[in-house]
């Protein structure tokens, strides 16, 4: 193996600095214990323990909280939780401070004056009666008048239970399909290309398969820093395999560059051909998957030339109409599409040299080789960031190297629950719980059954609502009237915030009443005409979904500060205050909705939090258990055979609350087999073994995977698609006035806007602001040293930054970098907010900007 170990060490050196920058974790205050791995004991004497995950990223690492004299005193990772296996980041080995920052909003805040909006002035206490009043007002009187002007924003740091109820209340009391979550701006092209691939939200592969590789390919997905346990795994893969290699693909070297044999850097966009050409050199000298191809696939053609959506008007125009279009072809007219992604062509298209190419394509062209591709933001925030995924996809579908111990594509997610929230119980705009869609009448039906609603009764909301972008740029137009987010901080993480925030005299944000739940004051409630000071983390249950499927529970470990309440008790709260007086089939609606769980007379859970949880929870899991309630079981066997998802609904099959906390943790589908419920692994497996799971070992497969050892049970005709997706460029590229490609992203010690992590000194310290990494070339071009101040300007907004030429990112010329965690450095005033037309999330990674230097 030609890297070092030494290499190795350079490449993770950034946690240890942190670490070394912040002192021992005994002489922390509010936080003290053993490393990383161990259980720990609080000095003088052992506290109680409680399990939970961690908060931060979609790894899913699962910690041990212990708790003294009511006090979070130790986080350490937990060796029973099979995502990390005991280990932490840096960001988990500080993770208790995050409850303690000296700003903690403990009283509920109410606007006076709307002039004050976007200062933190005007913002008075309130009792929580007058807070919830006037939200339930507000909310009641917008939606009375005209539903179609409220909206809400949840998120992919929401519980899973508490997303779920959200998208009930939403959808099923209010009828409103105009609720989307965060992770629109981080998975949506990752969703909608299972979707369009595989016809289910189902990432195939487990974090097993790093153990099992012999090739990682990362596809601008910066892992040492976004996603550090799982590239802990990849680096401790490679030290210990034999001949195991990884390269790295993207547009700026990073941390996760330097353990990479090779590293390919490409004009952005042009990954779209990179993956096209590795296709066409597999059809082309007969190197795919014969079998698996003709057993396992179809062929699609999609709309090209869809043009961007930077403009408002772009989903109802004629093109925006049709972008998920698509039409089959035959294996040889997509080999005819193919065939001119030649490695020359692609070269000079791209950057990257010929013989780089050649030498990943021959990867997936060895039978003999498992390869895993991981990618990021670097694909999804892309404004054909579903054609990207499907064209990773297409690689593995056609090596037939997925499904597999080691073998497929991996989409990482970048929040605790995007996709055991966000993506699974329904709070996107176009979805409901369990894959099921707002558009399909089936669908419909099965989740009346399930809530106990009259036949039809959805049909009020069979067009999906609005999604993330759409429902900020209708909100700056003064088309929204009422607005409420929870855990998220939209105005600093949207893209294009001027447009958003406004300037000078555009105040049509001020227009929109505004309800934030929130932790610590942010740049979002400061927009906020009523602040909720709501409980954090282990301050009450809840549960995330990490991106290998597995489901796991953090327990409650301490009360939350002051008069902060949980989420789900502010939405309760107000939901039986708006739905007072109307009824669904006769009865209470309220009470219809959620009576089993809370009780608005005593304005209270009917339960402690966990039995709430549980209740919740298998309320949740009727949606793939349809035999655990008669409605459904009726419906999903219904008489014309025709149901959609007759019988699918196992795809996310779950087990008892309890049994997650007993197994910390689980991926789904469990299944019970001879009186154990146990995890599965890989999807589309056989299954059909004695242990009646999706564990399918290499050798049964053989070299690439016989036919019949998979199912791909939800795909059209049992076979997922192989779409054609060709090059097309970036929305917007560099010219003489916005000479240089921003992209944005996230660096280890900060995560996301810094909400919780600049509130722990440590991690302050080690990373104290924003920096643009910037090539000595182009500094020395426009006369700029490391320190100075720059002004980056792009078509959408403007801010000033220091730039670096020694950053922890190493752009190619004409690509500048910087982080988005710091309030005070807002760079997403600049950022494009151009989306891909079929997922609907923006690109982040490469607006057009000018930079000059700021004199004096």
């Amino acid at each position: 193996m030609d890297i070092s170990r030494r290499a190795f060490v350079k490449a993770t050196a950034v946690a240890l600095a942190s670490a070394a920058a912040a002192g021992s974790l005994a002489s922390m205050t509010g936080c003290a214990g053993g490393g990383s791995g161990s259980t720990g004991a609080a000095s003088g004497g052992e506290g109680q323990k409680h399990t939970a995950v961690c908060r931060f990223c979609g790894c899913g690492c699962g910690v041990i909280c212990e708790v003294k004299d009511g006090k979070l005193v130790s986080v350490t990772g937990d060796p029973e939780n099979l995502s990390n296996k005991g280990l932490n980041c840096v960001k988990g080995y500080y993770l208790g401070k995050i409850l303690y920052g000296d700003d903690r909003l403990t009283k509920p805040l109410i606007r006076e004056d709307k002039a004050t909006k976007g200062t933190d002035e005007g913002l008075r206490e309130a009792t929580w009666d007058e807070a919830l009043e006037l939200v339930s007002a507000k909310l009641k009187e917008t939606w009375k008048a005209d539903k179609t002007r409220l909206a809400f924003w949840l998120s992919g740091q929401q519980p899973i239970t508490e997303g779920y109820a959200c998208a009930k209340f939403i959808k099923a009391g209010l009828l409103s399909n105009n609720v989307d979550p965060n992770a629109r701006l981080c998975m949506a092209s990752a969703v909608v290309g299972f979707m369009n691939v595989f016809q289910t939200d189902e990432p195939a592969g487990c974090y097993a398969d790093l153990d099992n590789a012999d090739v990682f390919v990362t596809w601008g997905a910066n892992m040492a820093e976004a996603h550090p346990m799982l590239y802990s795994r990849l680096t401790a893969r490679k030290l210990s395999g034999k001949n195991v290699k990884h390269y790295d693909l993207g547009t700026l070297r990073t941390r996760t560059s330097v353990s990479a044999d090779t590293v390919m850097l490409f004009k952005p966009n042009t990954d779209l051909a990179i993956a096209n050409c590795i296709a066409n050199y597999l059809v082309q000298n007969k190197k795919y998957d014969e079998a698996f191809v003709n057993d396992h696939l179809q062929f699609k053609q999609g709309t090209e030339n869809i043009g961007n959506a930077t403009d408002d008007g772009y989903d109802a125009s004629d093109v925006g109409k049709t972008v998920d279009a698509v039409s089959p072809i035959t294996f040889e007219e997509y080999a005819a599409r193919l065939a001119p992604y030649t490695f020359e062509y692609t070269s000079e298209l791209s950057g990257v040299p010929a013989e780089d190419l050649k030498a990943l394509a021959l990867e997936f062209a060895d039978p003999d080789k498992n390869i895993m591709s991981l990618w990021t933001m670097g694909v999804n925030q892309h404004n054909r960031g579903t054609w990207m995924n499907h064209n990773i996809y297409n690689i593995h579908l056609l090596s037939g190297k997925i499904a597999r111990p080691g073998c497929g594509p991996f989409s990482l997610t970048g929040q605790p629950t995007a996709c055991g929230t966000a993506r699974e119980v329904g709070t996107f705009s176009h979805r409901l719980p369990a894959d099921l869609l707002v558009a399909n009448a089936q669908h419909r039906r099965y989740t009346e059954a399930i809530w106990d609603l009259p036949e039809g009764y959805l049909d009020a909301i069979q067009k999906p609502g609005m999604h993330t972008v759409k429902i900020f740029r209708e909100m700056s137009k003064g088309n929204l009237d009422f607005l409420w987010t929870a855990h998220n901080n939209w105005a600093q993480s949207m893209p294009n915030l001027t447009r958003f925030l406004g300037q000078g005299d555009k105040k049509g944000i001020f227009d929109t009443f505004i309800v934030v739940n929130e932790v610590y004051p942010t740049l979002s409630t400061q927009y906020a005409d009523v602040v909720l000071p709501v409980a954090m983390w282990v301050e009450r249950e809840g549960q995330f979904g990490n991106a290998e499927r597995r489901t796991a529970v953090f327990e409650k470990a301490v009360d939350p500060p002051g008069e902060a309440k949980w989420d789900l008790w502010a939405f309760m709260e107000v939901a039986h205050r708006v739905l007072d007086g109307e009824q669904i089939d006769g009865k209470d609606a309220f009470d219809h909705l959620f009576g089993f769980v809370y009780d608005k007379g005593a304005h209270d859970f009917k339960n402690d939090g966990r039995e709430t949880n549980r209740l919740l929870w298998e309320e949740y899991r009727i949606f793939s258990n349809p035999d655990m309630n008669e409605r459904a079981k009726a419906v999903n066997d219904d008489a014309d055979g025709k149901f959609e998802a007759k019988l699918k609904m196992e795809a996310k099959q779950l087990a008892p609350y309890e049994k997650y906390l007993a197994h910390h943790g689980m991926t789904w589908p469990v299944r019970n087999v001879d009186g154990k419920w146990l995890e599965t692994h890989w999807r589309f497996a056989d299954g059909k073994q004695a242990d009646g799971f999706d564990e399918v070992g290499v050798a049964k497969y053989g070299k690439q995977g016989q036919a019949n050892n998979l199912s791909f049970y939800k795909s059209a005709n049992m076979k997922p698609s192989v779409v054609f997706r060709p090059y097309e460029p970036p929305a917007e590229e560099p010219d003489g006035e916005y000479p240089f490609y921003f992209c944005t992203g996230r660096l280890l010690e900060h995560w996301h806007t810094g909400t919780m992590t600049r509130r722990v000194p440590e991690l302050d310290r080690a990373l104290p602001e924003a920096l643009l990494n910037i090539h000595p070339n182009d500094a020395s071009k426009l006369g700029v040293k490391d320190g100075d101040l720059v002004h980056v300007k792009s078509r959408f907004g403007e801010f000033d930054i220091k730039a670096s030429t020694a950053g922890r990112t190493e752009p190619q010329e004409g690509i500048v970098f910087a982080p988005f965690f710091a309030e005070e450095t807002l760079v997403n005033l600049a950022v494009q907010d151009t989306y891909c037309p079929l997922s609907k999330e923006p690109d982040y990674k490469k607006t057009c900007v000018s930079i000059t230097k700021v004199e004096g």
